[in-house]
């Protein structure tokens, strides 16, 4: 059983901080563990879940979407309505997209074109593999970082996800319960912020959900313009990590980062990212566009949806670009 000094240590500190979106992050990020890389180091001990289904597992968390989560997420289905959680592939240069990391070039008889993606980074929507991040020099599952070279990875690569994904997943709105159009860069999300958002939709994260982190990434560069999201986004606080390993989440998805950029953890510059893919092996989707998957659930007052999504099988693929799509 999970090592539960984490989750108690956030609880307690909830009784004795006011917490949440609107306070002080680098005041909340003091009393919040993990506050520096050896406590992250020890956390990853903790939640890991290396071994957990064998020795050769190379899919991680995906192990926890059953049969009966699939025909779960089904039941989901109600009026039939498709969104689109991919944002266009963007072949402008911009300061969140600094190496114009897509291009389209038509062919000579232009009835065929090529699609070039340099999808890591901040403007691509896509699914990282469990060899995309490793700690201390292991990727998930106690696999050497040698397992990922220049010829691929041997272990842990995106072709193990080419069955998909059809789950339950679960929009976690946080500019709606907080009142604005969207979070600021660097506003950390907390366990009270999730738990909160719970009470008002209604809902309960269960084993084998995909919860999206809506931070109104997308919303706020239609207003403002762009800016560097690396290293400045609103997102998860690390502190947030034992509450995901709890609850049995399958895999997080967010329109930013995922991880509240800085860290707030010092030592590390995205200790959600390293936990979830490295420590827990469980697959982000980064880059998503929620802009009207946040629309069509206000509309509807429904929170949860049957998720689909396909990785494009590339053997040995670190990741892919993504168009997950949700039904409602």
């Amino acid at each position: 059983m999970m090592d539960m000094r984490w989750i108690m240590r956030t609880v307690l500190l909830g009784t004795i901080v006011t917490v949440g979106l609107g306070q002080t992050p680098e005041l909340e990020a003091q009393e919040r563990a993990p506050r520096n890389l050896e406590e992250f180091d020890t956390m990853f001990r903790d939640l890991s879940n290396w071994g957990r289904w064998g020795a050769d597992d190379e899919i991680g968390t995906l192990n926890l979407i059953t049969p009966a989560k699939v025909q779960e997420a089904a039941q989901l289905v109600q009026q039939g309505i498709t969104v689109s959680l991919s944002h266009n592939p963007m072949p402008d240069p911009a300061i969140d997209n600094p190496d114009a990391a897509f291009d389209h070039t038509m062919g000579r008889t232009f009835r065929s074109d090529t699609y070039s993606f340099t999808y890591h980074g901040y403007a691509v929507s896509h699914i990282d593999a469990l060899c995309h991040f490793a700690h201390d020099g292991r990727l998930y599952n106690d696999v050497p970082t040698s397992a990922s070279n220049a010829e691929g990875c041997s272990k842990n690569a995106i072709h193990n996800m080419k069955q998909g994904v059809i789950t339950r997943g679960i929009l976690l709105d946080f500019p709606r319960l907080k009142g604005v159009p969207y979070l600021e860069p660097q506003t950390p999300i907390y366990i009270e912020d999730i738990e909160a958002w719970e009470r008002e939709a209604g809902i309960r994260v269960s084993s084998g959900d995909v919860i999206f982190v809506y931070t109104g990434r997308w919303a706020r560069r239609e207003a403002v313009g762009p800016w560097q999201v690396s290293g400045n986004s609103a997102g998860l606080h690390a502190s947030v990590l034992p509450w995901i390993k709890e609850r049995d989440v399958a895999f997080v998805g967010s329109d930013a980062a995922t991880d509240v950029m800085p860290s707030m953890v010092d030592g590390i510059t995205q200790p959600v990212h390293t936990m979830l893919i490295a420590g827990l092996g469980s697959n982000i989707f980064d880059n998503m566009d929620l802009e009207a998957l946040a629309e069509t659930a206000r509309a509807l007052g429904r929170w949860e949806f049957m998720l689909t999504a396909g990785p494009i099988p590339v053997t040995g693929g670190t990741g892919s670009p993504l168009n997950p799509i949700a039904v409602f």
